[in-house]
Protein backbone atom coordinates (compact mmCIF):
# COMPACT_ATOMS: atom_id res chain seq x y z
CA UNK A 1 0.00 0.00 0.00
CA UNK A 2 1.68 3.42 -0.94
CA UNK A 3 0.26 6.03 1.76
CA UNK A 4 0.75 9.86 0.73
CA UNK A 5 1.97 12.10 2.79
CA UNK A 6 0.49 15.74 1.53
CA UNK A 7 4.01 18.46 1.96
CA UNK A 8 4.11 21.03 4.14
CA UNK A 9 4.00 23.67 1.45
CA UNK A 10 0.44 22.28 0.21
CA UNK A 11 -0.66 21.91 3.79
CA UNK A 12 0.38 25.84 4.41
CA UNK A 13 -1.84 27.04 1.32
CA UNK A 14 -4.84 24.56 2.05
CA UNK A 15 -5.33 25.96 5.39
CA UNK A 16 -5.56 29.52 4.85
CA UNK A 17 -7.78 28.46 1.52
CA UNK A 18 -10.16 26.80 3.75
CA UNK A 19 -10.56 29.35 6.44
CA UNK A 20 -11.08 31.40 3.67
CA UNK A 21 -14.07 29.63 2.09
CA UNK A 22 -15.71 29.38 5.45
CA UNK A 23 -15.61 33.09 5.96
CA UNK A 24 -17.04 33.65 2.39
CA UNK A 25 -19.93 31.16 3.39
CA UNK A 26 -20.61 32.82 6.53
CA UNK A 27 -20.84 36.39 5.32
CA UNK A 28 -23.15 34.86 2.55
CA UNK A 29 -25.03 33.39 5.25
CA UNK A 30 -25.55 36.70 7.17
CA UNK A 31 -26.68 38.95 4.46
CA UNK A 32 -29.36 37.88 1.15
CA UNK A 33 -28.39 38.66 -2.35
CA UNK A 34 -28.64 42.57 -3.39
CA UNK A 35 -32.02 42.59 -5.00
CA UNK A 36 -31.24 45.53 -8.11
CA UNK A 37 -32.58 47.88 -10.26
CA UNK A 38 -31.54 50.38 -12.30
CA UNK A 39 -30.52 53.05 -9.24
CA UNK A 40 -30.17 51.04 -6.44
CA UNK A 41 -30.10 47.73 -4.42
CA UNK A 42 -31.35 46.45 -1.25
CA UNK A 43 -31.10 43.03 0.94
CA UNK A 44 -31.46 41.41 4.10
CA UNK A 45 -28.62 41.58 7.20
CA UNK A 46 -28.84 39.05 10.03
CA UNK A 47 -26.91 40.16 13.44
CA UNK A 48 -26.12 37.50 16.07
CA UNK A 49 -29.06 34.47 17.62
CA UNK A 50 -28.88 34.20 21.52
CA UNK A 51 -32.39 34.66 22.29
CA UNK A 52 -35.67 35.57 21.09
CA UNK A 53 -34.80 39.00 20.22
CA UNK A 54 -32.40 39.61 17.32
CA UNK A 55 -31.01 42.39 15.35
CA UNK A 56 -31.73 43.13 12.03
CA UNK A 57 -31.43 44.97 8.95
CA UNK A 58 -32.39 46.18 5.62
CA UNK A 59 -29.59 47.72 3.34
CA UNK A 60 -29.45 50.44 0.95
CA UNK A 61 -27.16 51.06 -1.94
CA UNK A 62 -28.20 53.95 -3.67
CA UNK A 63 -26.31 55.63 -6.93
CA UNK A 64 -24.21 58.97 -6.70
CA UNK A 65 -27.21 61.44 -6.63
CA UNK A 66 -30.20 59.22 -5.96
CA UNK A 67 -31.66 59.26 -2.93
CA UNK A 68 -34.92 57.70 -0.95
CA UNK A 69 -37.24 59.05 1.81
CA UNK A 70 -37.23 58.80 5.80
CA UNK A 71 -40.52 57.07 7.50
CA UNK A 72 -41.37 61.18 6.94
CA UNK A 73 -40.69 62.41 3.39
CA UNK A 74 -41.08 65.93 3.89
CA UNK A 75 -43.04 68.29 1.73
CA UNK A 76 -42.79 65.87 -1.34
CA UNK A 77 -41.85 62.26 -1.74
CA UNK A 78 -43.04 58.63 -0.65
CA UNK A 79 -42.02 56.67 2.55
CA UNK A 80 -40.85 52.59 2.32
CA UNK A 81 -43.12 50.37 2.96
CA UNK A 82 -42.28 46.36 4.38
CA UNK A 83 -44.15 43.72 4.82
CA UNK A 84 -42.81 40.83 7.08
CA UNK A 85 -45.65 38.85 7.04
CA UNK A 86 -44.51 35.94 5.12
CA UNK A 87 -41.39 35.42 8.12
CA UNK A 88 -41.32 32.15 9.83
CA UNK A 89 -41.23 31.72 13.43
CA UNK A 90 -41.44 35.73 14.08
CA UNK A 91 -43.45 37.54 16.02
CA UNK A 92 -43.01 41.32 15.59
CA UNK A 93 -40.12 43.32 13.74
CA UNK A 94 -39.61 47.13 14.35
CA UNK A 95 -38.24 49.22 11.73
CA UNK A 96 -36.05 51.40 13.25
CA UNK A 97 -34.78 54.57 11.58
CA UNK A 98 -30.96 56.38 11.43
CA UNK A 99 -31.76 60.25 11.48
CA UNK A 100 -32.13 61.39 7.96
CA UNK A 101 -30.60 64.21 5.78
CA UNK A 102 -32.35 67.15 4.57
CA UNK A 103 -32.67 67.69 0.48
CA UNK A 104 -34.08 70.76 -1.78
CA UNK A 105 -37.40 68.94 -3.10
CA UNK A 106 -36.69 71.05 -6.39
CA UNK A 107 -40.07 72.97 -5.96
CA UNK A 108 -39.25 75.50 -2.69
CA UNK A 109 -39.57 72.54 -0.32
CA UNK A 110 -37.30 70.27 1.34
CA UNK A 111 -37.62 66.58 1.47
CA UNK A 112 -36.32 63.97 4.14
CA UNK A 113 -34.42 60.99 3.29
CA UNK A 114 -30.95 58.91 2.41
CA UNK A 115 -28.56 58.75 -0.21
CA UNK A 116 -24.94 56.61 -1.06
CA UNK A 117 -26.14 53.82 1.92
CA UNK A 118 -28.02 53.51 4.79
CA UNK A 119 -28.85 50.51 6.69
CA UNK A 120 -32.36 50.33 8.56
CA UNK A 121 -31.85 48.08 11.52
CA UNK A 122 -34.60 45.84 12.68
CA UNK A 123 -35.69 44.38 16.19
CA UNK A 124 -36.88 40.93 15.28
CA UNK A 125 -39.09 39.52 18.05
CA UNK A 126 -39.26 35.43 17.40
CA UNK A 127 -42.20 33.29 18.65
CA UNK A 128 -39.65 31.11 20.12
CA UNK A 129 -36.18 30.97 20.82
CA UNK A 130 -35.54 27.61 20.03
CA UNK A 131 -36.68 27.09 16.79
CA UNK A 132 -35.47 28.55 13.39
CA UNK A 133 -36.26 31.92 12.17
CA UNK A 134 -36.60 33.09 8.53
CA UNK A 135 -37.30 37.09 8.30
CA UNK A 136 -38.74 37.64 4.60
CA UNK A 137 -39.51 40.93 3.81
CA UNK A 138 -41.81 42.52 0.74
CA UNK A 139 -39.77 45.85 0.25
CA UNK A 140 -41.29 48.94 -1.16
CA UNK A 141 -39.65 52.00 -1.90
CA UNK A 142 -38.81 55.40 -4.00
CA UNK A 143 -35.21 56.36 -5.35
CA UNK A 144 -35.46 59.70 -6.79
CA UNK A 145 -32.88 62.05 -8.39
CA UNK A 146 -35.06 64.64 -10.87
CA UNK A 147 -37.85 62.49 -10.71
CA UNK A 148 -39.03 59.03 -8.70
CA UNK A 149 -39.25 55.69 -9.96
CA UNK A 150 -40.89 53.25 -7.33
CA UNK A 151 -39.16 49.92 -6.62
CA UNK A 152 -40.65 46.80 -5.64
CA UNK A 153 -37.98 44.07 -3.92
CA UNK A 154 -38.59 40.52 -2.08
CA UNK A 155 -35.71 39.57 -0.11
CA UNK A 156 -35.79 36.39 3.06
CA UNK A 157 -32.61 35.35 4.93
CA UNK A 158 -32.48 32.44 7.37
CA UNK A 159 -31.39 33.64 11.38
CA UNK A 160 -28.37 30.99 11.68
CA UNK A 161 -25.07 32.80 13.17
CA UNK A 162 -23.85 32.39 16.97
CA UNK A 163 -21.28 35.41 15.92
CA UNK A 164 -22.93 37.23 12.43
CA UNK A 165 -20.14 38.78 10.49
CA UNK A 166 -23.05 41.88 9.96
CA UNK A 167 -22.57 42.87 13.79
CA UNK A 168 -20.28 45.25 13.28
CA UNK A 169 -22.34 46.99 10.90
CA UNK A 170 -25.93 46.44 12.30
CA UNK A 171 -24.17 47.89 15.39
CA UNK A 172 -23.40 51.25 13.55
CA UNK A 173 -26.56 51.56 12.26
CA UNK A 174 -28.21 51.06 15.61
CA UNK A 175 -26.15 53.99 17.09
CA UNK A 176 -26.86 56.10 14.32
CA UNK A 177 -30.81 55.62 15.62
CA UNK A 178 -31.88 59.11 17.49
CA UNK A 179 -31.65 58.31 21.18
CA UNK A 180 -34.74 59.29 23.29
CA UNK A 181 -34.34 62.35 24.77
CA UNK A 182 -36.71 65.11 27.32
CA UNK A 183 -36.57 69.15 26.63
CA UNK A 184 -34.25 70.80 29.20
CA UNK A 185 -31.90 67.73 29.13
CA UNK A 186 -28.23 68.69 29.79
CA UNK A 187 -26.69 67.20 26.29
CA UNK A 188 -24.83 69.15 24.33
CA UNK A 189 -27.90 69.08 21.54
CA UNK A 190 -31.07 69.51 23.47
CA UNK A 191 -34.53 70.82 22.79
CA UNK A 192 -34.78 73.93 25.49
CA UNK A 193 -38.29 74.71 24.60
CA UNK A 194 -41.56 74.73 22.45
CA UNK A 195 -43.99 77.28 22.40
CA UNK A 196 -47.07 78.46 20.20
CA UNK A 197 -46.40 81.68 18.65
CA UNK A 198 -50.55 82.16 17.96
CA UNK A 199 -52.71 79.87 17.45
CA UNK A 200 -51.11 78.71 13.98
CA UNK A 201 -47.11 78.63 14.81
CA UNK A 202 -45.05 76.82 16.72
CA UNK A 203 -41.46 77.80 17.87
CA UNK A 204 -38.74 75.89 18.91
CA UNK A 205 -35.06 76.72 20.77
CA UNK A 206 -32.92 74.26 20.38
CA UNK A 207 -29.25 74.26 22.26
CA UNK A 208 -26.24 73.22 20.01
CA UNK A 209 -22.95 73.12 20.10
CA UNK A 210 -22.27 73.49 16.22
CA UNK A 211 -25.55 75.39 14.95
CA UNK A 212 -24.64 75.36 11.57
CA UNK A 213 -25.39 71.49 11.16
CA UNK A 214 -27.88 70.62 12.93
CA UNK A 215 -31.75 70.01 11.65
CA UNK A 216 -35.01 69.32 13.31
CA UNK A 217 -37.56 67.30 12.03
CA UNK A 218 -41.48 67.31 13.30
CA UNK A 219 -44.11 64.32 12.88
CA UNK A 220 -47.64 64.37 14.30
CA UNK A 221 -49.32 61.53 16.27
CA UNK A 222 -51.15 59.97 13.60
CA UNK A 223 -49.46 59.32 9.42
CA UNK A 224 -52.59 61.41 8.37
CA UNK A 225 -50.88 64.61 10.23
CA UNK A 226 -48.70 66.21 7.02
CA UNK A 227 -46.71 69.07 9.12
CA UNK A 228 -43.97 70.88 7.02
CA UNK A 229 -40.37 70.44 8.07
CA UNK A 230 -39.24 73.55 10.46
CA UNK A 231 -37.42 76.08 9.16
CA UNK A 232 -34.59 77.93 10.92
CA UNK A 233 -36.10 81.46 12.36
CA UNK A 234 -34.50 84.49 10.85
CA UNK A 235 -33.36 86.05 14.36
CA UNK A 236 -32.83 83.62 17.20
CA UNK A 237 -32.32 84.75 21.14
CA UNK A 238 -28.81 84.12 22.49
CA UNK A 239 -27.87 81.20 22.78
CA UNK A 240 -29.84 79.15 20.89
CA UNK A 241 -30.61 78.49 17.38
CA UNK A 242 -34.64 79.02 16.97
CA UNK A 243 -36.89 76.67 14.43
CA UNK A 244 -40.49 77.71 13.42
CA UNK A 245 -43.38 75.98 11.41
CA UNK A 246 -47.00 76.21 10.53
CA UNK A 247 -49.50 74.21 11.60
CA UNK A 248 -50.24 73.21 8.16
CA UNK A 249 -51.42 69.77 7.30
CA UNK A 250 -53.36 69.30 10.48
CA UNK A 251 -56.16 66.58 9.44
CA UNK A 252 -59.75 68.24 9.06
CA UNK A 253 -61.56 68.73 11.97
CA UNK A 254 -58.57 67.74 14.45
CA UNK A 255 -57.44 70.59 17.06
CA UNK A 256 -53.88 70.96 17.60
CA UNK A 257 -53.91 71.83 21.09
CA UNK A 258 -52.36 68.84 23.06
CA UNK A 259 -51.02 66.53 20.59
CA UNK A 260 -48.30 64.57 21.32
CA UNK A 261 -45.71 65.68 18.44
CA UNK A 262 -42.27 63.67 17.94
CA UNK A 263 -39.53 66.09 17.28
CA UNK A 264 -36.26 64.59 15.81
CA UNK A 265 -33.12 66.79 16.49
CA UNK A 266 -30.06 66.02 14.03
CA UNK A 267 -26.53 66.77 14.73
CA UNK A 268 -23.35 66.46 12.70
CA UNK A 269 -22.85 63.18 15.05
CA UNK A 270 -25.91 62.77 17.55
CA UNK A 271 -29.11 62.75 17.29
CA UNK A 272 -31.80 62.78 19.66
CA UNK A 273 -36.00 62.15 19.57
CA UNK A 274 -38.23 64.12 21.64
CA UNK A 275 -42.00 63.31 22.61
CA UNK A 276 -43.68 66.31 23.37
CA UNK A 277 -47.65 67.31 23.91
CA UNK A 278 -47.90 70.66 21.99
CA UNK A 279 -48.77 73.57 24.52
Amino acid sequence: MTAFVPSPVRLGLAVPLFISSLVVAASAQDASPWQRDGHSAVRLLAGSRSSNVLLGGIAFQLQPGWKTYWRTPGDSGVPPRFDFSKSENVEAVTVLWPAPTKFDDGAGGHSLGYHDQIVLPLRIVAKSADKPVTLRADISYAVCERICIPVDAKADLAFNSVASTEDGTLSAALDAVPKPANIGDPNPLTIRDVKRDGPSNVIVDVVAPDPDHVNLFVEGPTPEWSLPVPAPADHSPPGVKRFTFALDGVPPGIKPDGAALKFTLAGADKAYEFNVNLP
